[in-house]
């Protein structure tokens, strides 16, 4: 059975979870489909991309087959392999929405645990429901998180909270997500709002929408020398470029822009 769809509607790619009825739980089936959607919308001339899931939960994490395949094999056979450049597959899982060159916009209700909370991580933003709960789940059965989440998390939540929400696999509410930083707002109708954040982006300059990402996954890494003169470069190619001059034309004129 499909284990995501993808549609495409005004510029804006929605990528759907289709295993509802499993909370979304993350077999084989589930990874390979959820990076391949990944691969099409990045490849795609979306604007913005919502990821959201049927049913009443994002992501339950890692199903229990799953886990039971796991001591079958050598782990390091398929965890050391760098089989998407700098990830294994379970990785790019995650990281395949920071390859997107858009923003990718999370919606999120029920539970996002484990590997459904580091997938949600992937994306630039993420909207729950006031009732969503988030876990590090990983501890709950003796593993650490591995899917990126060890990349994403330091650069969103404290010290302290990484240690706490690692140590313990506590669930911990939406409000309390929203404070400590893993979420960016919470709403009543994640996906209605996620999908009018798109439309916002989407209507803004597709160049430098997409010069804006890459720079800013420069910043979170880079040094000052190193982010200053990528500021200089993606501006350089902004400037007096069809997409910055119709935002001006536009802007002048007192209308949406029109881009091509």
């Amino acid at each position: 059975m499909a284990r995501v769809s993808v549609e495409y509607r005004d510029h804006i790619a929605l990528v759907t979870l289709t295993r509802g009825d499993k909370m979304n739980a993350l077999d084989d089936a589930m990874v390979q489909a959820i990076i391949a959607a990944g691969q099409e919308v990045a490849a795609s001339d979306a604007r913005a991309v919502v990821l959201a899931a049927e049913g009443k939960s994002f992501c339950a994490g890692l199903d229990l087959a799953s886990f039971a395949k796991m001591g079958q094999v050598d782990p390091r056979e398929w965890l050391l392999a760098r089989s998407h450049g700098d990830t294994n597959q379970m990785q790019e899982l995650v990281m395949v929405w920071r390859r997107v060159p858009v923003p990718v916009i999370v919606a999120i209700k029920g539970v996002a645990y484990g590997g459904g909370l580091q997938l949600a991580l992937g994306g630039d933003i993420r909207i729950a429901s006031h009732d969503a709960k988030f876990s590090v789940m990983e501890m709950k059965w003796g593993i650490v998180p591995d899917l990126g989440g060890m990349f994403l998390l330091p650069k969103l939540v404290r010290s302290d909270v990484l240690r706490l929400l690692t140590y313990t696999a506590r669930p911990i509410d939406a409000k309390q997500a929203e404070v400590w930083g893993l979420v960016t707002s919470l709403s009543d109708d994640p996906l209605m709002d996620a999908l009018a954040m798109a439309k916002e982006i989407a209507s803004k300059s597709p160049s430098a929408i997409r010069a804006a990402k890459r720079l800013i996954e420069v910043a979170e890494s880079a040094d000052r020398a190193d982010v200053l003169l990528q500021e200089s470069i993606e501006q350089a190619e902004l400037i007096g470029k069809p997409d910055q001059m119709e935002v001006i034309a536009a802007q002048m004129q007192g209308r949406a822009p029109v881009f091509k």
